[in-house]
């Protein structure tokens, strides 16, 4: 027998090896080791936001803003309408008058639609000046209340006959003149209360602290309201055919900073979802604060530290909306010390809580400065495991202080959360898979509620901790014939080699070695994965695992699996991410 035959039979015998229940072993004089050839490794500087050929946008609707750019691919623009404008007397309404709110002038809603092409819409409804004057004194309004930035005083909108008025504006808007139906018309904020219409609580806490309004009072009007917009928006009908409930969205948030009703109004926002709406936040370029123990967008931080999310939670499954804004960096009031840094850390934050639609501003989102990156964002935004090009991890850890001062939900480790994972989870864990924080410290980046990070996660050889850890989501991983990718976004300090380890389904296979120059530079190694396995086959049941190599510690910040090819049809599981 011939040398090279002798090894093709050994490689053979190799793939034929059985696989032990509790992974393969890592006794090298037991276990076949393989190594694919060519070698398949490529290493840049900096991010790689590279995507397979066959990736594209869900559509190209994903954008949206107060105005359509479309070089920028923004093309999904605003129409604001006050309710004063399109009811201006009892009874009467028009499609012809125009309107203003927060300084802003609105043309008349037939002029706005002339303008044509997809849209979302803003209709301003509790303000002083944005209610019908008739409403106020037609209901014996005495009271309102000024909200936080001096934009405009309250009416209350719990109250019977306001909110009996505004059901009935609602009802002309959708039905009557069958908005809600338009196809344009892409999504509508409801239930255009409070602050530029974004439904926090200030205004009610404030009519709870003058004796104007009870729990039992607003709970009440809520939970009545969201079902009753819901009912309306679906024809208020039993004709499945002319639902359109999933155009509305919710535009408050989770735990909204309840002093005044000790919590009560948690989960008001996870309710509104229950009833058949989908959400906004408008804040995650906070990327640390306040986002991640979510039940509205079916998140919860678990007991270590990750954020969970429920993968068969309806809102990720269907039509709804789940929308998140990405502009304030250097507007808004915020300044940042990294530009680079925070916008990538926002939009990792708003893909994480899987939001379907972002509102950027060209200039104030930087648009053009990045457009590798916010080009890849586009292509991710409303993707599911069955068809997302990739799945990934961004490797940190970082104080969420909200937690620091409620502590209805609690975890090990609290305030501090691990990583950002998308389908894709690194987890310390085994005798020599725990890792330390990174070397990259950021501090009160954005603003000072963002708190503290460290960015990365870094190897621990001296006490024996070599490995890092990673767990595929099951039905991304289930994808057979795929060809699969890793890149790799680590730190090039250090002269020794590091690699990748993955099973074949019988055997572990070692990647060709990735060598660091001591560079200190950020770098991105591509590594190719043939005929791999994703059946948690490695020690501690990962699927796939990274050896730094020597005695010089690894920092890793960013991992991505790639697809590089479309995806196959896949099985559709609901049981969220593997545990090891």
């Amino acid at each position: 027998m011939k040398p090279w035959q002798f090894l093709a039979l050994l490689i053979v015998l190799a793939g034929n090896s059985p696989v032990p229940a509790a992974g393969i072993d890592d006794d090298r004089s037991r276990t076949p080791v393989l190594r694919p050839r060519p070698a398949n490794v490529t290493v840049v500087e900096g991010d790689d936001w590279s995507l397979p050929a066959w990736s594209t946008p869900l559509d190209n609707q994903r954008f949206y803003s107060e105005e359509a750019s479309p070089a920028d691919q923004v093309n999904v623009h605003v129409i604001d309408i006050t309710w004063r404008q399109i009811n201006p007397s009892p009874g009467l309404f028009s499609m012809t008058d125009s309107g203003n709110a927060a300084g802003m002038s609105f043309p008349s809603l037939q002029d706005q639609l002339a303008m044509g092409g997809p849209y979302w819409l803003r209709v301003w409804v509790t303000g002083e000046d944005w209610a019908p004057a008739w409403v106020k004194s037609d209901c014996n309004i005495t009271t309102t209340w000024l909200d936080h930035d001096g934009q405009a005083r309250h009416l209350p909108i719990w109250n019977d006959c306001v909110w009996g008025h505004a059901k009935t504006m609602f009802r002309q808007l959708f039905l009557g003149w069958n908005l809600i139906s338009d196809p344009e018309m892409l999504f509508v904020q409801v239930p255009g209360g409070f602050y530029y219409t974004e439904f926090d609580f200030d205004i009610p806490f404030k009519a709870a602290a003058s004796s104007d309004l009870d729990f039992a009072t607003f709970n009440s009007w809520f939970h009545q309201a969201m079902a009753e917009l819901v009912a309306i928006a679906n024809g208020e009908n039993s004709n499945p055919s002319d639902d359109y409930a999933w155009k509305l969205v919710y535009t408050g948030e989770d735990y909204p900073f309840d002093d005044t009703w000790n919590g009560a109004t948690n989960l008001f926002a996870r309710d509104a979802v229950q009833a058949g709406m989908g959400i906004r936040n408008g804040i995650t370029e906070l990327f640390n604060f306040h986002l991640n123990h979510t039940p509205a967008y079916g998140a919860a931080i678990a007991q270590d530290g990750h954020i969970v999310i429920d993968e068969s939670w309806p809102l990720l499954r269907d039509k709804r909306v789940i929308g998140a804004e990405n502009e304030c960096y250097n507007a808004c009031g915020y300044h940042v010390s990294y530009l680079y840094y925070s916008i990538r850390m926002s939009n990792l934050k708003a893909l994480q809580m899987r939001t379907k639609y972002l509102y950027v501003v060209p200039e104030d989102s930087y648009l053009s400065s990045y457009p590798e990156h916010w080009n890849w964002v586009r292509h991710e935004l409303g993707k599911q495991r069955e068809d997302a090009p990739d799945a990934w991890v961004a490797l940190r850890t970082a104080q969420d202080k909200y937690w620091m001062d409620d502590h209805s939900h609690t975890w090990n480790g609290a305030p501090w959360v691990h990583n950002l994972e998308r389908w894709l989870v690194q987890k310390d864990l085994g005798s020599d898979g725990m890792t330390r924080r990174g070397t990259d410290h950021r501090v009160n980046e954005v603003d000072a509620d963002n708190g503290e990070s460290w960015e990365g996660r870094l190897t621990d050889h001296a006490s024996g901790q070599d490995y890092f850890y990673f767990f595929v989501d099951d039905v991304f991983a289930s994808d057979p014939g795929q060809q699969w990718q890793l890149k790799v976004t680590y730190v090039d300090a250090g002269s020794s080699s590091w690699r990748v380890e993955y099973s074949n389904g019988n055997s572990r296979v070692e990647s060709d070695p990735v060598p660091r120059t001591n560079s200190g530079l950020v770098k991105t190694a591509s590594i190719d994965l043939p005929n791999t396995r994703f059946n948690n086959d490695l020690a501690n049941q990962a699927d796939f695992r990274i050896y730094n190599g020597g005695s010089e510690d690894l920092e890793i910040r960013f991992v991505r699996l790639v697809k590089l090819k479309p995806p196959a049809a896949q099985i559709i599981f609901t049981d969220g991410f593997e545990s090891p």
